[in-house]
């Protein structure tokens, strides 16, 4: 039973993939509207195990300030106009899809970006800040860049988006912190973070995986009517990671060590996929949430190999 509880979190090239093949089988024999009613359920128990433990007070001192600062242009100037930009050209006939574009872009950051930092001998302490700071501001910040956007396509209602990020980010952290403080009452901080913290992205991946089967699902029908949406949403995704990662890899190699470099890259290519499909399945739609598990896909394979190839070739070099 272990071995499958973290096998889905171990695996997620695999998993999500099987997971929307499962979906689409489903949805295509059985009706699941019935599901719908428990999406932002779903969504909240996906984010709230991400938020035991985590530091808010990170983003309130000042260490890191060059590649925060770095960081913080590009996740909100530079990716999302990309996003837009992509959009108008590709999607502008898909606006649920092109919701789904601009709601991942607008979401930076995520427990991988920490753990990619860590993985590639990067600055962990500079992507816990970056990590912090944006996905408060990105919280901030979403629905009124989601109504500039995209508001002219898709109908935004900005009070109900700040409603929903408060039940899917904000009310999460605050069970988070909570939880973290009732837990260090009967355990250290060193068992926590060795015995008890692992357990959570598992938590959590398995709610994501979920909240991808009820969105394929709802939606199996109309892929099968009109498959090329999927073509078209991985084509538009593929030239976002990849501007993405050349973006983030020029300045960082131009302007920074390559420990900070590196928290740059995972800082500003890793989006929060698990609360912007959270907010897509909310908001938008089933159809919006497709294209940000499409996300997934390509950000997992890019950030392993981008890794890999970056050490090998020497991407991000040291500062001059």
């Amino acid at each position: 039973m272990r071995g499958i509880f973290y096998w889905p979190g171990k695996n997620l090239v695999s998993a999500i993939p099987l997971v929307l093949i499962l979906g689409f089988i489903t949805g295509f024999l059985v009706d699941t509207s019935g599901l719908q009613p428990y999406i932002l359920l779903i969504t909240v128990l996906m984010i709230y195990p991400t938020m035991i433990g985590f530091n808010v007070k990170e983003a309130f001192n000042l260490s890191y300030w060059q590649v925060l600062g770095i960081s913080l242009i590009l996740n909100f100037l530079l990716i999302p106009v990309l996003a837009f930009g992509l959009g108008k050209i590709f999607l502008y006939n898909e606006p649920q899809l092109f919701a789904g574009l601009v709601l991942a872009s607008l979401l930076p950051t995520s427990g991988m970006t920490i753990s990619w930092t860590m993985l590639f001998k990067g600055h962990v302490a500079a992507a816990v800040k970056i990590t912090a700071i944006s996905l408060i501001l990105g919280s901030f910040l979403a629905p009124l860049y989601l109504k500039i956007m995209v508001g002219q396509i898709v109908p935004i209602n900005i009070m109900k988006t700040f409603i929903t990020i408060a039940w899917v980010v904000f009310l999460p952290m605050v069970l988070g912190h909570f939880t973290f403080q009732l837990l260090l009452k009967k355990y250290t901080k060193e068992y926590f973070q060795k015995n008890i913290k692992p357990i959570f992205p598992s938590i959590s991946v398995w709610a994501m995986l979920l909240l991808i089967f009820i969105s394929i699902s709802l939606k199996s029908k109309m892929i099968i009517e009109n498959p090329g949406f999927l073509v078209q949403g991985l084509l538009v995704l593929t030239i976002f990671y990849t501007a993405n990662f050349a973006i983030s890899t020029i300045i960082g190699r131009t302007f920074l060590h390559r420990g900070d470099a590196v928290a740059l890259v995972y800082g500003t290519v890793m989006r929060n996929l698990s609360l912007a499909l959270g907010l897509a399945v909310t908001t938008f739609g089933p159809k919006a949430a497709i294209m940000v598990t499409l996300a997934f896909i390509l950000q997992v394979q890019g950030a392993a190999w981008y890794g890999k190839m970056a050490s090998k070739w020497n991407w991000l070099g040291e500062k001059v």
